[in-house]
């Protein structure tokens, strides 16, 4: 298959080759050059700033199935990596529309300059619809996306490049995407017409220690909304360490790559952590670290979930919630062992989206209640967590709703 955008005859400024030698030409926007990637679709409508700096996004291109992406421009607080200097996030892009000029008064430039400014190299104008269908079908590929504004491709070494990478699987990008060193947060929830607000130290009532695999801010946000101190450590911080640090509870942060990679290093510490039986809550790669460090196992899926519409079933309460996604990993409920409860499911391919320890204060979702972009149906699960701390220290319990 070879696209090329049918209202034009101008040439091509950027394409997309695929492992198969698929090609598919358009308009080049955002930075230039070349990279190799795994090319997913996201199926949100909103947030795409967000989108494109969630960590859990890196080494992949996204392709937005919603038309018109650029609409309401880009700004400097719509970002999710910890470390935007870094610029640890989404490689590619892929629009159907070209960018339109900023409609919105929260934007502070055009998304194209942002994509310049973030190294992300962006193809516009192709039948993005045509592309997740093939993606859907064919399994999310690797890739070259590339953009020159002259318009000069070796397309043969293009699909060689394409060819030869190696892929996600046995893939640890958790050292790429984690902080180089610890540090604290005490941003709280953006709150209309008030911004970001500080918690106050004298409000700082539990202290929670994050593994950062690549933590996005707004999880950040909701610990410190209630009231929790956060400590973010490297992915690589021994037990000891993190033990040292006197935590009320421990979270497991999201992050890239894949999950069998990352737990070479992770599993052992997390193993060491349940046994304190301090509070431990994690999230999408926090989530598949924490199965493997129960006896788990974790595989790639055909094309991952990414969006902000996914349907997931707690069965806790036994109520379907409208989620947000990005994972290309799932944990294999059916490796689950005695004593690991299956706690929530995605209703669109029965997935595993939850498990917790009985009998321990120890729980994680695939799915991100965090949201930014997405629903807020699982906000409860951050109560939840804080909950497990106030028990501890003999508080009453928050309503969950």
């Amino acid at each position: 298959m070879t696209s090329t955008a049918p209202w034009t005859t101008q040439k091509p400024t950027a394409m997309l080759v695929l492992a198969d030698g698929t090609v598919i030409e358009g308009r080049g926007i955002g930075a230039t050059g070349k990279v190799q990637a795994e090319v997913v679709f996201n199926t949100a409508l909103t947030g795409y700033q967000e989108i494109l700096t969630d960590p859990s996004y890196l080494g992949q291109i996204v392709t937005f199935t919603f038309p018109h992406i650029g609409n309401v421009g880009a700004n400097d607080e719509d970002i999710e990596d910890l470390t935007p200097a870094a610029r640890h996030g989404a490689v590619g892009v892929i629009f159907k529309a070209d960018i339109t000029d900023p409609s919105n008064y929260r934007a502070a430039k055009h998304l194209d300059v942002w994509l310049k400014s973030r190294g992300i190299i962006g193809l516009a104008g192709i039948d993005t619809r045509a592309l997740t269908a093939w993606i859907r079908e064919h399994g999310a590929p690797n890739a070259v996306i590339a953009h020159d504004p002259q318009g000069v491709f070796d397309i043969e070494a293009l699909k060689a490049e394409a060819r030869a990478w190696s892929g996600l699987e046995g893939l640890d990008l958790a050292k790429v995407a984690t902080s180089g060193q610890s540090s604290q947060w005490n941003e709280k929830p953006w709150v209309w017409n008030e911004e970001y607000a500080a918690l106050n130290a004298a409000d700082a009532r539990y202290h929670v220690v994050c593994i950062d695999y690549g933590v996005k801010r707004n999880i950040l946000r909701l610990f410190a909304g209630l009231d929790c101190r956060v400590t973010i450590v490297p992915a690589t911080t021994s037990a000891e360490d993190i033990l040292a640090l006197k935590p009320d509870g421990i979270f497991l942060s999201n992050g890239p790559g894949d999950p069998a990679a990352t737990g070479e290093y992770a599993v052992p510490v997390i193993q060491s952590l349940i046994k304190t039986d301090i509070p431990t809550f994690g999230i999408c790669l926090g989530h598949q670290m924490l199965a493997l460090a129960v006896g788990g196992k974790t595989e790639k899926m055909h094309q991952g979930h990414h969006g902000a519409n996914h349907p997931v079933k707690d069965f806790t309460t036994g109520k379907v919630e409208i989620v947000s996604m990005n994972h290309g990993f799932a944990v294999d409920s059916k490796s689950l062992p005695e004593g690991i409860e299956e706690t929530h499911i995605s209703l669109f391919d029965n997935t595993n989206c939850g498990l917790r320890v009985t009998g321990k204060p120890v729980f994680s979702v695939q799915h991100h209640p965090e949201a930014s972009p997405g629903p807020q149906d699982s906000h409860y699960l951050f109560r939840r967590f804080v909950n497990m701390l106030r028990e501890r220290k003999g508080e009453p319990a928050l309503a969950e709703r």
